[in-house]
């Protein structure tokens, strides 16, 4: 009798242990990222997961005078080093440029969650206090080099956005937009910063982006939701996942847009004067879906999240259903490749490195935890067309790539993109700490 009873222990042991290796199996990608890139990316079947896969590149930094890889015609080189986490970047009116060296404000939430969430951030090189500091380049001699690096403002919370508008700077803390006084060329502010409206902090997706709307007007925040999925519950994403426009003399706002996951990179489009984003989509769907995207942004658009992605498709993880959305949520305009985190975003207006790059847009991906094999972890140029859109048939182009080594580490990882006063394209690397600019020739 006890033979049998160990057998079938044994037998039940077996089918959980089966389970535990199925569950905790990494996903492997089936289709290449330029498959679920695009205007028509290819949308699979979702392999819902309720262990992720994980796989991020552990961080080496950039050794031995290692830089990245330009596209061909391109050229590469440091525009400033010795930064601390440099995530965002502003070109003020003279040329000048403001790096945001900021981080993560500290993290909340213990247990196994808590625990793997703090080694997947040690191991993506995001591990570290925030510099909560904005700091100013200047190129004066135009050489594609800022000789000058000073200390412009410091007592922040995990600033990320910056804006001029009307003499004031606007300063995207993670939980506010805050503004002080500017004077052209000044390169130090000490003012107290004014509040002008609160933002919900917490949670996943702290950066908060402020641009000026082309009204000149108006302001539009960005501010990512607090969760995956709302799995902690929407009460938790209050005025989160949203496009927030602000009237700054007023201190009122409104969601302009919603339903976005992470609306980080946000560009005015020099040529309609529409508001363009790019969103971090949903993990855990396995590592095809779902494409992150770059898209336009109009008023009372709803692009699905939590409950759908891509313009319709449903999450059945999501509780509870929210069945009246699906035929208004719209779909983007452009998928960028499933897991890539788009961050980075600008228009090629300014930019002069040759006709191939001349209209279109430049997009800073930071590359992916969740996906098998990784993507992400370059920067690329999406082509648009005469419609000022995306052009058909389109798909990313790589303009700065080899953040990766050869052993598939994380020498470097692109957040930001700008162009300098010379046309040149600015890309933050927060985790190489160094602002990297592309220009013409190579």
């Amino acid at each position: 009798m006890r033979k049998h009873i160990l057998i079938v222990l044994g037998l039940i042991l077996l089918v959980i242990a089966a389970g535990v290796a199925y569950l905790g199996w990494p996903d492997t990608a089936e289709l290449s990222v330029d498959q679920v890139a695009g205007k028509l990316p290819k949308i699979t079947d979702p392999r819902i997961q309720t262990i992720p896969t994980v796989k991020v590149a552990k961080v080496v930094g950039w050794q031995n005078g290692a830089m990245p890889t330009p596209a061909a015609g391109l050229a590469v080189k440091p525009f400033a080093t010795g930064l601390d986490h440099p995530r965002w970047m502003y070109r003020l009116p003279n040329g000048d440029v403001l790096v945001a060296e900021s981080n993560s404000p500290p993290r909340e939430g213990g247990g196994i969650t808590g625990w793997v969430m703090k080694v997947l951030i040690g191991r993506a090189g995001a591990g570290v206090p925030s510099a909560n500091r904005i700091t100013l380049l200047r190129d004066a001699n135009g050489d594609g080099v800022a000789e000058m690096k000073s200390v412009f403002m410091t007592g922040l919370n995990s600033p990320f956005g910056m804006t001029l508008l009307d003499g004031q700077l606007y300063i995207g803390n993670t939980d506010a937009l805050v503004r002080v006084p500017y004077v052209d060329g000044q390169t130090k502010i000490t003012a107290k910063p004014e509040l002008v409206i609160k933002l919900n902090p917490g949670g996943n997706h702290w950066a908060r982006n402020v641009i000026t709307a082309a009204d000149g007007k108006t302001l539009y925040v960005g501010v990512g939701s607090s969760s995956n999925i709302a799995e902690n519950g929407m009460d938790t994403e209050k005025y989160r996942a949203n496009i927030l426009q602000v009237w700054p003399k007023d201190k009122n706002w409104r969601i302009y847009a919603a339903g976005l996951r992470n609306p980080n990179g946000m560009a005015i489009n020099p040529k309609s004067g529409g508001l363009w984003t790019v969103v971090n989509e949903r993990d855990m769907l396995g590592s095809d879906l779902a494409p992150d995207y770059l898209t336009q942004v109009e008023f009372g658009d709803n692009f699905g999240w939590p409950w759908y992605y891509w313009g319709g498709y449903p999450d059945t993880r999501v509780e509870p259903k929210n069945p009246a959305l699906q035929q208004y949520a719209k779909r983007p305009d452009y998928a960028l490749g499933p897991h890539v985190a788009a961050l980075g975003l600008t228009f090629s207006a300014d930019a002069k490195l040759g006709a191939k790059f001349a209209n279109g847009a430049f997009v800073g991906e930071h590359g992916s935890w969740n996906r098998k094999p990784v993507s992400g972890y370059t920067v690329v140029y999406i082509p648009f067309g005469d419609t000022g859109f995306p052009a058909a048939n389109a798909k990313p182009v790589d303009v700065l790539s080899g953040f990766l080594n050869k052993d598939g580490d994380a020498q470097g990882r692109p957040v930001g993109v700008i162009t300098d006063k010379t046309g040149g394209l600015l890309v933050a690397d927060d985790v190489g700490n160094a602002i990297w600019r592309v220009s013409a020739g190579g």
